[in-house]
């Protein structure tokens, strides 16, 4: 499970940032400890500590790191509407790189149970739904805020149901359902759609 070495010191982070999203994604957050995230990186731990102090540290920087390769890779805050390449976009992101995925939820189950981490799991929440808000409004629909909420929810819960128990296959046709329910929408309100 070792990622390959790199020595150029912005590599070094960004390993160990990956690497903390494979052990947790692989063990969860109760398994997430300095010793597992250097032998995944393939690092001695003391540069876990050069890079990030604490492991606090390092787990909240790669919130964000996870969080914005993700809203990145499935382009989500560029998307103009979620059509089949969207969809097909996104189901291959899951497959691809699951671990990202996985990794956010086991952040946010433990922010349930650790309320000092709620305010950062609400942020990466919010992040998705900010990227989809913008998306919606460019493409000409009203009240963007409930519906990027409503969207985001429906896409998060297709993209657990590929990860857990449903074909991507099937995971693509309902991002493909919601895309024609969001032309539905633009028609009946009169914008073009």
């Amino acid at each position: 499970m070792a990622l390959p070495r790199n020595n150029k010191y912005g590599e070094g982070r960004e390993a160990l940032l990956a690497a903390t999203v494979a052990v947790v994604a692989e063990r969860g957050l109760h398994g997430l400890t300095l010793r597992a995230v250097a032998e995944v990186a393939g690092v001695n731990n003391t540069l876990i500590s050069h890079h990030f102090g604490t492991k606090d540290a390092l787990l909240h920087e790669a919130v964000a790191w996870a969080t914005a390769r993700a809203i990145r890779l499935s382009d989500l805050s560029a998307t103009e509407t979620i059509d089949g390449s969207f969809a097909r976009a996104l189901v291959e992101l899951v497959a691809k790189e699951p671990q990202l995925q996985i990794f956010q939820y086991e952040f946010v189950l433990e922010a349930r149970r650790r309320p000092d981490l709620r305010d950062e799991a609400v942020a990466l929440y919010e992040g998705y739904i900010e990227a989809l808000e913008l998306a919606l409004a460019r493409h000409g629909h009203a009240n963007t805020k409930p519906l990027a909420r409503a969207i985001f929810a429906a896409l998060d819960g297709l993209v657990l149901q590929q990860l857990t128990v449903a074909d991507a296959d099937v995971v693509r046709e309902a991002i493909e359902c919601i895309g024609r329910l969001l032309e539905t929408n633009l028609v009946a309100s009169g914008q073009p759609a």
